[in-house]
Order: C-alpha cells, then sequence, then structure tokens
C-alpha cells in the first residue's frame, strides 16, 4: 500500500497505522471500547474539556516542564549542545501523569465508578493511584510480582493514595501479566469501570488517545527551543518500551523531515541473548493485548519473557504507532544494554545532579555513544521522563551497595 507522508493523519478510521493497531478484543468488551472512541472523539476538541485539561495540566502537575540546557554532559562530551525535556519534574515524578490526566477526566465524563489500570515500574500505577485520589474514585493496579519486589517505593506510595495494588504470579510476573489481568477484569465489570491504559498500545482507539494526551511534551520543547535557539532541534531522543514518552516528544514533529528522532530500546544482555526487550530489534508481527504490532515471541508466535534492569522498558511488545513508523523509517530505533543504562544513571547523577530513572538512562546512554561523533553546533534535545528515587534499591543492589548500613 502506499503511505501518507503526513504521519500526523494516522491512524485510520479503523485504528490501524497501516497494517498495525486495530482492535483485537473479546466480543463483551467491544461495545465499550465503540463507546470509549465515540467519547473521546466528541471531547478531544471541545473547548471546556481541553480548558479543564490544561487547568490541571498547569495547577496539579506543574506544566510546561522545563527544558534544561545540560551544560557539564554537553561540555563533557565534546559534541552537540543536549538539552533535557525534564518531564521527571511532574507531579509523580514521571510523564505517566499526562496521559492519566486526560484519561480520568474523560472516565468521568463517561460516568465511570471504578478505574482499574496496570504497572510496570510503578510510574503509571502511581499517576493513576493520584489523579483517582484527586477525583474521589476507586483504584485497583495490577501490577506482577517480580515488579512489585524492585519498585516497592511505588507500590508504597501507590497504596498511600489509596489505591489497592493486586500482585499477578502468573507468567514472568512483569508488566504483560499485569495487562492481562487488567483486560480480565474489564471484561468481566465493564459497565462500571474504565481501563486506564498507561502506554501507546491496546486496542484502538488507546494507542491514539495515549499519545494525544502526551504530545503536550513535543508542544512544549518547540515553543521552548525556539525561545532558547531561535530554531528548531535537529535530533530527538527518547527511550521506549510501550513507546508513549517517546510518541509525546516525537508527534510534534514527526512531518519536519530534517529533524531526526532516535528511539531507544531496552537490550538487557544484549540483542544476540534471549534476556532483553527490543521488540523492534528482534521481533516480529504479531498481535498482543488487542493490537497488532512487534512482538518478542518464538516460531511458533508463543509470546518470549522480555528483560531489562528497567521494570518500565520489561514489555515484550510495542505501540502499534512504532511498527508502523519503524517500517517506515522515519525515526531511528536503537538499543542499550542493562549495563550501558546503569553506566549512564550513574554519569548524569555526578555531572548534572539530576537521578534519572533508568527507563531515560537507556536514553542517555545511547546519546553518550554518539554525541562525541557529532558536530558541535547540533542541538539535541533528550526526554528524561522519569526520575530515579524509585530505581535506587535495583542499582544499590547492581552496585553491591547496601542502603542501610
Amino acid at each position: 500500500m502506499s503511505i501518507n507522508k503526513n504521519y500526523k493523519n494516522w491512524p485510520d478510521n479503523k485504528g490501524y497505522f497501516g497494517k498495525f493497531g486495530g482492535r483485537y478484543v473479546a466480543e463483551t468488551l467491544m461495545p465499550l471500547i465503540l463507546e470509549v472512541e465515540k467519547n473521546y472523539n466528541k471531547l478531544k476538541g471541545n473547548k471546556s474539556f481541553i480548558k479543564e485539561f490544561n487547568y490541571y495540566a498547569e495547577n496539579y502537575i506543574g506544566r510546561p516542564s522545563p527544558l534544561y540546557f545540560a551544560e557539564r554532559i554537553t561540555k563533557d562530551l565534546n559534541g552537540p549542545k543536549i538539552y533535557f525535556k525534564r518531564d521527571e519534574l511532574n507531579h509523580t515524578g514521571a510523564h505517566k501523569i499526562n496521559n492519566c490526566l486526560g484519561q480520568i477526566l474523560l472516565a468521568k465524563k463517561m460516568k465511570k465508578k471504578r478505574i482499574i489500570a496496570e504497572t510496570g515500574a510503578g510510574q503509571h500505577g502511581v499517576a493513576v493511584a493520584t489523579v483517582c485520589a484527586l477525583f474521589n474514585l476507586p483504584c485497583i493496579v495490577y501490577m506482577g510480582e517480580k515488579d512489585i519486589e524492585r519498585q516497592s517505593p511505588n507500590v508504597f506510595r501507590m497504596k498511600l493514595l489509596g489505591a489497592e495494588v493486586r500482585s499477578v504470579n502468573s507468567g514472568s510476573k512483569s508488566l504483560k501479566d499485569a495487562m492481562n489481568e487488567a483486560l480480565r477484569d474489564w471484561v468481566t465489570n465493564v459497565k462500571d469501570t474504565f481501563y486506564i491504559i498507561g502506554t501507546v498500545a491496546g486496542p484502538h482507539p488507546y494507542p491514539s488517545m495515549v499519545r494525544d494526551f502526551q504530545s503536550i511534551i513535543g508542544k512544549e520543547v518547540r515553543k521552548q527551543i525556539l525561545k532558547a535557539e531561535k530554531r528548531l532541534p535537529d535530533i530527538l531522543i527518547a527511550c521506549i518500551g510501550g513507546g508513549s514518552n517517546a510518541l509525546g516528544l516525537f508527534y510534534e514533529f514527526l512531518n519536519e523531515k530534517r529533524i531526526k528522532m532516535i528511539a531507544v530500546e531496552a537490550a538487557g544482555y544484549g540483542i544476540n541473548t534471549n534476556k532483553h526487550a527490543a521488540s523492534l530489534s528482534g521481533g516480529r508481527a504479531g498481535i498482543l493485548h488487542g493490537n497488532k504490532t512487534y512482538l518478542l515471541q518464538s516460531k511458533s508466535g508463543q509470546i518470549k519473557e522480555a528483560h531489562s534492569i528497567s521494570a518500565g522498558l520489561d514489555y515484550p511488545g510495542i505501540g502499534p504507532e512504532h511498527s508502523f513508523l519503524f517500517e517506515n523509517k522515519r525515526i531511528k530505533y536503537v538499543s542499550a544494554t542493562d549495563k550501558e543504562a546503569l553506566d549512564a544513571f550513574k554519569y548524569c547523577s555526578k555531572l548534572e545532579g539530576i537521578i534519572p530513572a533508568l527507563e531515560p538512562s537507556h536514553a542517555l546512554a545511547y546519546l553518550i555513544k554518539i554525541a562525541p561523533k557529532l558536530k558541535k553546533d547540533k542541538i539535541v534535545v533528550m526526554n528524561m521522563c522519569g526520575r530515579g528515587d524509585k530505581d535506587i534499591f535495583t542499582v544499590a543492589e547492581k552496585l553491591n551497595v547496601k542502603i542501610n548500613e
């Protein structure tokens, strides 16, 4: 098929980005999914809805988040000017709250009385629990047993906020399995329940809806970089698991042909091992969680377990829009290993006084690798999509440091 090079026109009216996306759900869920789509299409251009979203974005989340010139890292790498879009300074410490705010407002308009969600690193779970506390709605968060162990600070935060955290001990006991359980819950509670999906995946309209709410990141970057540099950046870079923070940064600029975009997957122990989470680098097309996209799978189509030091990137799939952009070569998809991310985590902490989450540490790891080869007159913007306090126990264990001693 011929591809419409106006990338911002996708998906089509059936929820497809080329051959990716769609709506592969149980018959029981289809009426509810159609209801979500109908209400979102009605509200996304509604001035009152947009005004309410913008009010909470500014006064509750703390937007716009700063665009920060990383002067010491720029000098140390002796390459281009490097800016961080500091979404880790949002309320709750990550970009996830942008999407959760939009979806909770939609759920309220649809008069839903119960909210469910899945989470990996816990940042999405914390953001859902936060907006549910704000709007006085009960909240159930499904989380893999493995992720509960390595993200205990976020589990405690969710519980403080009033959420019920349900441990999932099936499969790999991580994000994929948490999403499976959330979908099972939704099927059995369709009338009163709204499912806040945390990334640009799932059945249509979720991939485009989450992207739209996260696109506030790129819209702010456009204004901020024009003010700081009087021109647009040359390169945009972000980590990618499901892919919401990456599309949040990239979407505003997809039709700016001269801007190069790089998304960094989690290579774990290496792409050539079975211990990674790089769906595009090491996967192929298949269907999972309501959409067709690239997945880590065996020859017989069984979903493989993903691995990453970062719980937020530990997912065997990717959003369908990313699969579309990958096959059409609009975005360059690369990867960084656990070790490279850990080194970048320490590097950023010491040079900039910013402790990044392990997720954006993957993006920084790749940036560290390429920056010395780039011209000094280039401008790079990296999305610092989460802060690292949630990861201190994981990092301490990897560094053989006992925090309580």
